[in-house]
């Protein structure tokens, strides 16, 4: 019987041949966002407002790290990873919205300035009162609640809440932060 031994190496240690399975996790992230940019282009036909609703991922990524400061929990590549990703999409989301809401009302004719106070007077509340509804709704797993209704009782920090805490805290210090900084920022740049 012959053994055939190969030497691992760096450029062999993926199990299997294709290169893009081994590429690193960053590439992926990269390839992602770069692909997110092509379609707001597309969608917008602005390269600004396409930066703009980028930029919001930025905000919510910072807001992911304050809300984990807050609550004392360490990011977790995991579950905190997990968090990012879904907080992207929800802050991505509500900027596309406000975005086409100015462009609809731009070619309608409004001036610049006129069309961001009524954008802000149509989007604002729907905005603020489904960030406010989920950063609420996640409070129980932010606070580690757990709540047995057989047994009537609440308790906190029970060792199934500790990954859910992690998700919960990440998501909703980044829906927290990014609203604030959105609702600031947002009327300026597109005036």
């Amino acid at each position: 019987m012959v053994c055939s031994r190969r030497r691992v190496t760096p450029s062999t240690r993926c199990a299997t041949p294709s290169r893009t399975a081994c590429s690193p996790p960053g590439s992926t992230t990269a390839s992602g966002v770069n692909f997110l940019f092509v379609v707001l282009v597309t969608q917008f036909n602005s390269v600004f407002q396409a930066l703009l609703v980028l930029s919001a991922i930025v905000f919510s990524t910072a807001g992911v790290l304050f809300g984990l400061l807050v609550t004392g929990r360490p990011f977790d590549v995991v579950m905190s990873g997990i968090g990012c990703i879904a907080l992207a999409g929800i802050v991505v989301n509500n900027n596309i919205v406000l975005i086409d809401t100015y462009n609809v009302l731009r070619s309608e004719g409004r001036a610049a300035v006129d069309a961001v106070l009524e954008t802000g007077r149509q989007r604002f509340r729907p905005i603020m009162l489904t960030s406010i509804t989920t950063v609420l709704g996640l409070m129980p797993m932010v606070l580690g609640a757990t709540v047995d209704i057989p047994g009537q009782s609440v308790t906190f920090d029970a060792p199934s809440t500790q990954w859910w805490t992690e998700l919960s805290s990440a998501i909703a210090g980044g829906i927290v932060i990014a609203t604030a900084l959105r609702s600031s920022s947002r009327p300026r740049c597109l005036s």
